[in-house]
């Protein structure tokens, strides 16, 4: 009873402090005594300060007091195994107990700290493009290759992403990161950091030298010599990091194979020295199995397996992936291992000073639960003079031991190069099949890989980088980066219509988000979800011809509906007993979109595009004047399907609705020099001059070209507004919108909490000044389509020194996001996973190149910069290359004077021809000029979609 009534004040103490704690009391008393004992710690929990507070916010932890009598002998030995600690009141009071732990940690066979090394010589600097004093592209733009010299780091972590479709890792410019295997947030293998002051790796390698004890890692993290020099390439699909110390050479590859959950590393050292060296390597990873380690690290067990000698790591309690089994092993060559992490790190230890590295005695062999767990696995290696040994490092997980083992064995006896020649050929194979020369160099090294790697490896696969990590399928997100894969992958662009459609309700909204793996999900009052299932599926089908994919059958979804003044509901639904097709799904999802408010423009809901704007419309009666764009747009689009299909009666109803659109956006919707976003549920307007915060919104002037919806005039003068009211050259930032949401009595939802200038709230919001890009070339404005483009190329925002300090993130991939109000103008905000890359890619490679793939036919229209004296493209179409040569001697943005194709003319009014497949070389040469159709009218269309 002391004991108990000593934890019962701990646990009272601990919630004082607002510390979630389960304290479990273990009744083991003989039956003739149990239940007056039973009593007794009852009532002593009872009376204690222990007991939960009604109606008052605090953490959860609570006090269980159990009979061992009454409960199976394996649910006892399963609460010994997870708790933190087992206290037995028969052995002493608590402060005797707690006396009685030691500190294990072995002090023999300790070297004395080796004295520093002579820093090795830099290695010869590369040449690469783009050189910024940190980093620069080589391999004609392919990977990007930093160098971190003495005192010298990137601003931000500078990452990069490599996945399959269902396991991945990221990888840091420092050597940090984090693995995940199904579901990049609700799996990780290890710990995913979040942190862009320390990045604080899960994961590390390290290398020592058993005569002199010296340790040391082979990348910049955990453990980094500010004298030396540490090298890092990104590139497809793979990162390797080279570095020398102590006279030994490394070269580590890390990459994950195109199939399979096992990200494989490579690690060779070479022998610089004229002596023979005896090194070990210790691979360590700190576990998770869940989607927090500081949540899952109690239920972690760990085993070395009888069959493979890998270490095996599980997490039953995991409700979606308790039976997968995580491993870590070394092709076999392990010789000694640990499962605990104290037991490496040394209490209150660090990665940067691991204690099991600073003994000569091999590692303990602990492994099982109830530890604080990791996985450490050492091997030993000697190198003559001038030698070099890889050691190979396989981190995955199988859906259970039987193929853990199998994936362990595969790739052992794998040829790993092979293994990455797939991967890497893979990569080169989907992104090389357009390839484009310009005058614009970072504009060449953007459209002919990066922007494509970022959206599949990251958006479509990973759905993880370094600022989210979200696992989840956003609704409009991925069906956005769909099509821009549907010229070069339509396959995956038509599996993911079908794996969008499948989250649709019966009523035919849809879920915002969903995880994959269990089908939960939010369902939101958000409006424009619906339409983009239409706008994505009819632009898949205009570009690759399959109609057939309209008729395939996918069935709703069920659950509870949203109650009034209920903004989002998270649940698992259950699927529905009824299907429908595809174009069914489109259609309901358009059917529910075409409630009006008192302006006769679509009800906003609790946001449109921007969700941050989540209560304009939270009342019902708000009003998007952007959504009535986009909704003409997808209308219109998908009208011609329904009349393909018979289907009059729906096309006529969408035809008209669309009629009444423009009417009222022609109407309502202009103020005057442009066109306002929204209407306020009280009908207070939104983008208006007469606005205090966002008197102007790009989007709405955008989309009012792109839409081809809008009176021509009235376009220009909107796109007009936009490059006065919203571009700033002398920063290179394109505005969402002005000024910030900041002091107005208005709230327009939470976009409101962000800091004036960040993110949606007056910052630079990428996604939406690439719409921008091409609604100028929409309008045949080719100098300004092309200016915008290079500012917002990432390349153009880190050329010096100073501009990485300023920029700080990444300058090989998109950034959602750049700061627009000091004292962080021009700072990057989220990259990596955003949606803004498959825009740009299409906005370069559609709008501004003009090149469009519609149903086996090929169409260019270019509206480009007119000092460009002309360009180059090479299309691959199965086994034919057709070479395009562009010419512009009169210094024209748009117009098509003359085309040939293998030496023969074609018809320039539109320049539009069938591909065909062989193995065939096909030249095309195109003149621009004043006699090409320049007239601005025919140019406003649905650019950015089906016409």
């Amino acid at each position: 009873m002391d004991v108990a009534h000593e934890l019962l004040k701990a646990h009272e103490y601990w919630r004082m402090k607002q510390l979630a704690v389960d304290l479990v009391i273990l009744n083991e008393r003989q039956s003739s005594y149990v239940q007056d004992l039973q009593i007794a710690l009852e009532t002593l929990v009872r009376t204690s300060g222990s007991q939960p507070h009604v109606g008052r916010n605090g953490p959860v932890g609570q006090v269980f007091v159990l009979r061992a009598d009454l409960i199976p002998s394996e649910t006892g030995s399963l609460l010994s195994s997870i708790a933190r600690i087992v206290l037995v009141a028969q052995r002493g009071s608590l402060a005797e107990q707690l006396d009685r732990i030691s500190d294990t940690e072995a002090t023999a066979n300790t070297f004395p700290k080796p004295p520093a090394a002579a820093p090795e010589p830099p290695p010869p600097a590369p040449e690469l493009e783009f050189f910024n004093g940190l980093g620069g592209f080589a391999d004609d733009g392919r990977d990007y290759v930093t160098v971190l010299g003495p005192g010298r780091s990137t601003p931000a972590p500078w990452i990069n992403v490599v996945a399959n479709p269902a396991f991945g890792f990221q990888a840091a410019t420092e050597g940090s990161g984090f693995t995940w295997s199904q579901n990049s947030r609700e799996n990780l293998i290890t710990p995913w950091s979040n942190d862009p002051v320390t990045d604080r790796t899960g994961e590390a390698f390290y290398l020592r030298d058993d005569e002199t004890g010296a340790v040391w890692t082979p990348t910049a993290a955990p453990m980094r010599d500010e004298a030396a020099t540490y090298v890092a390439r990104h590139g497809r699909g793979y990162s390797a990091f080279s570095h020398a110390a102590h006279g030994i050479a490394s070269e580590l590859v890390q990459y994950v194979p195109a199939e399979g959950a096992i990200k494989i590393s490579r690690l060779t050292l070479r022998n610089q020295t004229n002596r023979p060296r005896r090194l070990s390597l210790t691979a360590y990873v700190e576990w998770v199995l869940g989607p927090s380690r500081s949540a899952t690290a109690p239920f972690v067990a760990t085993a070395i397996d009888s069959e493979t000698g890998a270490l095996f790591a599980r997490n039953s309690w995991n409700g979606d992936f308790g039976a997968r089994v995580a491993f870590l092993d070394m092709g076999g060559r392990q010789t000694d291992w640990t499962g605990d992490r104290r037991e490496f790190i040394g209490r209150n230890g660090i990665l940067a000073d691991p204690a099991a590295l600073r003994r000569a005695a091999p590692l303990s062999g602990l492994v099982g639960a109830g530890l604080d767990p990791c996985g450490a696995i050492r091997t030993t290696l000697e190198l003559r003079p001038n030698a070099s040994a890889e050691i190979v490092v396989f981190l995955g997980e199988g859906a259970d031991a039987p193929e853990a083992r199998a994936l362990i064995a595969r790739f052992r006896a794998a040829d790993l190069d092979a293994v990455l020649a797939e991967v890497t050929a893979g990569w080169d194979d989907l992104l090389g099949a357009v390839e484009v020369r310009t005058p614009d160099r970072a504009m060449d090294i953007m459209l002919n890989g990066w922007l494509l790697y970022q959206s599949l490896a990251c958006r479509v696969w990973a759905r993880s980088a370094f600022y989210q990590a979200s696992g989840a399928y956003g609704f409009r997100d991925q069906l956005q980066d769909g099509m821009a894969l549907a010229a070069l992958r339509p396959d995956m662009t038509r599996a993911h219509l079908l794996r969008a459609a499948a989250r649709q309700f019966v009523e035919g909204d849809v879920q915002h988000w969903w995880l994959p793996h269990s089908g939960r999900g939010v369902r939101t009052r958000i409006s424009d979800d619906r339409a983009w299932l239409a706008y994505a599926t009819a632009h898949y089908v205009k570009v690759s011809g399959d109609a057939g994919v309209l008729d395939e059958r996918v069935p709703f979804l069920e659950g509870q509906r949203l109650a009034a003044g209920e903004h989002e509901a998270f649940f698992p639904p259950t699927v529905s007993d009824e299907s429908g097709s595809l174009f069914e799904h489109c259609a309901r999802a358009l059917d529910q979109s075409l409630a009006l408010g008192g302006h006769g423009l679509p009800l906003m809901g609790t946001g449109d595009w921007n969700d941050g704007m989540n209560r304009v419309g939270e009342d019902g009666a708000g009003e998007s004047v952007w959504l009535a764009w986009f909704l003409h747009a997808a209308l219109t689009a998908f009208a011609p399907l329904a009349e393909a299909r018979g289907d009059d009666l729906r096309a006529g109803r969408w035809r008209t609705h669309a009629e009444g659109l423009g009417a009222a956006l022609d109407g309502t919707a202009w103020d005057g020099d442009w066109y306002r976003r929204a209407f306020f549920d009280d009908g207070t307007p939104l983008g208006s001059a007469i606005s205090e915060e966002c008197r102007i919104d790009s989007i709405a002037q955008s989309w009012a070209v792109l839409s081809g919806a809008c009176d021509p005039a009235r376009a220009v003068r909107a796109m007009a507004a936009v490059e006065r009211e919203l571009i700033r050259p002398e920063e290179e930032l394109a505005l969402l919108f002005t000024p910030p949401f900041d002091r107005t009595a208005l709230d327009p939802g939470y976009i409101k909490g962000y800091p004036p200038g960040i993110r949606e709230n007056g910052g630079q919001y990428t996604h939406a000044a690439l719409w921008s890009v091409m609604a100028f070339a929409a309008l045949g404005e080719g100098n300004k389509a092309g200016t915008l483009f290079s500012m917002l190329n990432p390349i153009n925002h880190a050329r010096t020194r100073s501009d990485v300090v300023r920029y700080k993130v990444e300058p090989y991939v998109l950034a959602a996001d750049i700061y627009a109000e000091p004292p962080h103008t021009g700072r990057g905000g989220w990259t990596w996973y955003t949606g803004s890359a498959g825009w740009m890619q299409r906005a370069g490679i559609e709008s501004i190149l003009g090149l469009r793939k519609e149903a086996g036919m090929l169409r260019l229209d270019p509206c480009i910069p007119r000092d460009w004296p002309g360009f180059e493209l090479t299309i691959r179409h199965g086994t034919a290359r057709y070479r395009i040569t562009v010419e512009n001697p009169q210094g024209v943005s748009r117009g098509v004077v003359s085309a040939t194709l293998d030496g023969g003319a074609l018809p320039v009014m539109p320049l539009l021809f069938a591909l065909e497949d062989g193995p065939a070389d096909h030249p095309i040469r195109v003149t621009l000029g004043r006699d090409g159709p320049t007239d601005v009218t025919s140019n406003i269309h649905a650019a950015v979609g089906p016409s």
